[in-house]
Protein backbone atom coordinates (compact mmCIF):
# COMPACT_ATOMS: atom_id res chain seq x y z
CA UNK A 1 0.00 0.00 0.00
CA UNK A 2 1.42 3.35 -1.08
CA UNK A 3 1.41 6.99 1.03
CA UNK A 4 -2.16 8.22 0.44
CA UNK A 5 -4.38 5.09 -0.94
CA UNK A 6 -6.53 3.32 1.74
CA UNK A 7 -7.94 -0.41 1.50
CA UNK A 8 -12.05 -0.73 1.67
CA UNK A 9 -13.02 -3.10 3.96
CA UNK A 10 -14.57 -5.04 1.73
CA UNK A 11 -12.10 -8.11 -0.11
CA UNK A 12 -13.33 -7.88 -3.83
CA UNK A 13 -13.78 -4.51 -4.33
CA UNK A 14 -10.74 -3.42 -3.24
CA UNK A 15 -9.99 0.25 -4.79
CA UNK A 16 -7.51 2.88 -4.67
CA UNK A 17 -8.75 5.93 -3.33
CA UNK A 18 -6.72 8.77 -3.90
CA UNK A 19 -7.47 11.67 -1.74
CA UNK A 20 -6.93 15.25 -3.29
CA UNK A 21 -5.98 17.68 -0.68
CA UNK A 22 -7.16 20.75 -2.42
CA UNK A 23 -10.32 21.15 -4.82
CA UNK A 24 -10.92 23.09 -7.94
CA UNK A 25 -12.68 26.34 -7.56
CA UNK A 26 -15.87 26.30 -9.43
CA UNK A 27 -16.32 30.13 -10.44
CA UNK A 28 -19.85 31.45 -11.68
CA UNK A 29 -20.05 33.53 -14.32
CA UNK A 30 -21.34 36.39 -12.15
CA UNK A 31 -17.88 35.79 -9.65
CA UNK A 32 -15.46 35.91 -12.61
CA UNK A 33 -17.71 38.98 -13.59
CA UNK A 34 -17.67 40.72 -10.09
CA UNK A 35 -13.86 39.80 -10.49
CA UNK A 36 -13.17 41.50 -13.76
CA UNK A 37 -14.63 44.79 -12.93
CA UNK A 38 -13.59 44.94 -9.52
CA UNK A 39 -17.14 44.61 -7.57
CA UNK A 40 -16.84 43.22 -4.14
CA UNK A 41 -19.03 42.51 -1.21
CA UNK A 42 -17.14 45.61 0.24
CA UNK A 43 -18.31 47.97 -2.33
CA UNK A 44 -21.33 46.51 -2.07
CA UNK A 45 -21.80 47.57 1.48
CA UNK A 46 -19.98 50.90 0.58
CA UNK A 47 -22.84 51.55 -2.17
CA UNK A 48 -25.66 50.30 0.49
CA UNK A 49 -23.89 52.93 3.53
CA UNK A 50 -23.51 55.78 0.61
CA UNK A 51 -27.39 55.26 -0.10
CA UNK A 52 -29.14 55.24 2.96
CA UNK A 53 -26.90 58.15 4.30
CA UNK A 54 -28.16 60.51 1.49
CA UNK A 55 -31.65 58.98 2.28
CA UNK A 56 -31.46 59.94 5.71
CA UNK A 57 -30.25 63.88 4.66
CA UNK A 58 -32.85 64.33 1.84
CA UNK A 59 -35.55 63.02 4.80
CA UNK A 60 -33.85 65.38 7.44
CA UNK A 61 -33.82 68.34 4.84
CA UNK A 62 -37.82 67.83 3.61
CA UNK A 63 -38.51 67.45 7.61
CA UNK A 64 -36.96 70.78 8.51
CA UNK A 65 -38.60 72.21 5.55
CA UNK A 66 -41.63 71.01 6.89
CA UNK A 67 -41.71 72.42 10.05
CA UNK A 68 -40.43 75.92 8.81
CA UNK A 69 -42.97 76.17 6.48
CA UNK A 70 -45.29 75.76 9.34
CA UNK A 71 -44.00 77.94 11.86
CA UNK A 72 -42.65 80.56 9.71
CA UNK A 73 -44.78 83.18 11.17
CA UNK A 74 -47.16 83.85 8.35
CA UNK A 75 -49.94 82.51 10.03
CA UNK A 76 -52.57 84.78 7.86
CA UNK A 77 -55.21 83.22 5.89
CA UNK A 78 -56.97 84.62 2.99
CA UNK A 79 -59.84 83.05 1.09
CA UNK A 80 -62.25 84.04 -1.63
CA UNK A 81 -65.21 82.42 -3.31
CA UNK A 82 -67.70 83.23 -5.71
CA UNK A 83 -70.92 83.10 -4.77
CA UNK A 84 -72.88 84.78 -8.01
CA UNK A 85 -73.21 87.02 -10.88
CA UNK A 86 -75.83 88.66 -12.32
CA UNK A 87 -75.30 90.45 -16.27
CA UNK A 88 -77.07 93.40 -15.85
CA UNK A 89 -77.10 94.58 -19.52
CA UNK A 90 -74.71 94.17 -23.21
CA UNK A 91 -71.87 96.29 -21.30
CA UNK A 92 -72.23 95.54 -17.40
CA UNK A 93 -72.16 92.52 -15.04
CA UNK A 94 -71.94 92.41 -11.34
CA UNK A 95 -70.29 90.16 -9.43
CA UNK A 96 -71.16 88.80 -6.09
CA UNK A 97 -67.74 86.73 -3.75
CA UNK A 98 -67.49 86.32 0.14
CA UNK A 99 -63.61 87.49 1.42
CA UNK A 100 -62.85 85.52 4.57
CA UNK A 101 -59.05 87.12 6.03
CA UNK A 102 -57.93 88.05 9.61
CA UNK A 103 -59.94 90.47 10.91
CA UNK A 104 -58.24 94.54 10.61
CA UNK A 105 -56.65 92.94 7.38
CA UNK A 106 -57.20 95.20 3.79
CA UNK A 107 -57.88 93.03 0.88
CA UNK A 108 -57.13 93.54 -2.49
CA UNK A 109 -59.07 91.45 -5.31
CA UNK A 110 -58.86 91.44 -9.19
CA UNK A 111 -62.59 91.09 -10.47
CA UNK A 112 -62.78 89.75 -14.10
CA UNK A 113 -65.97 89.25 -16.72
CA UNK A 114 -65.41 86.54 -19.68
CA UNK A 115 -67.37 85.86 -22.78
CA UNK A 116 -68.62 82.66 -23.97
CA UNK A 117 -65.06 82.21 -25.66
CA UNK A 118 -63.40 82.63 -21.88
CA UNK A 119 -62.08 85.86 -23.19
CA UNK A 120 -61.95 88.76 -19.79
CA UNK A 121 -64.19 91.28 -21.27
CA UNK A 122 -64.27 92.98 -18.07
CA UNK A 123 -61.62 93.18 -15.27
CA UNK A 124 -61.55 95.71 -12.09
CA UNK A 125 -59.02 95.55 -8.91
CA UNK A 126 -61.13 96.40 -5.92
CA UNK A 127 -59.42 97.57 -2.96
CA UNK A 128 -61.32 96.89 0.32
CA UNK A 129 -60.77 98.02 3.89
CA UNK A 130 -60.20 96.11 6.72
CA UNK A 131 -63.59 94.73 8.39
CA UNK A 132 -64.16 93.38 11.97
CA UNK A 133 -65.52 90.18 10.50
CA UNK A 134 -63.77 87.49 9.01
CA UNK A 135 -65.94 86.69 6.02
CA UNK A 136 -67.50 89.20 4.21
CA UNK A 137 -69.66 89.49 1.08
CA UNK A 138 -69.09 92.12 -1.18
CA UNK A 139 -70.57 92.90 -4.52
CA UNK A 140 -68.82 94.39 -7.63
CA UNK A 141 -70.24 96.38 -10.54
CA UNK A 142 -67.84 96.06 -14.10
CA UNK A 143 -68.13 97.53 -17.06
CA UNK A 144 -67.62 95.06 -19.80
CA UNK A 145 -66.41 95.34 -23.19
CA UNK A 146 -69.38 93.01 -24.82
CA UNK A 147 -72.04 90.78 -23.27
CA UNK A 148 -70.25 88.74 -20.70
CA UNK A 149 -72.01 85.51 -19.67
CA UNK A 150 -69.84 84.66 -16.67
CA UNK A 151 -69.08 87.14 -13.56
CA UNK A 152 -65.80 86.20 -11.23
CA UNK A 153 -63.48 86.54 -8.77
CA UNK A 154 -59.79 86.08 -10.13
CA UNK A 155 -57.71 86.56 -7.05
CA UNK A 156 -57.21 88.69 -3.79
CA UNK A 157 -53.94 89.14 -1.80
CA UNK A 158 -53.08 91.20 1.05
CA UNK A 159 -51.79 94.74 0.14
Amino acid sequence: MCAGQTLLPWGQLNRTEIRVTSTPRVTSPSSRLDARYGRSPRGRRRRLVVGLSVAVAFVGVFAAWVVFAAFDGTSSQLESADVGYQVTSDRAVEVQYTVTADTGEAVDCAVEAQNSGFAVVGWKIVHLPASERRSVTYTTSLATSERAVTGLIYRCWLP
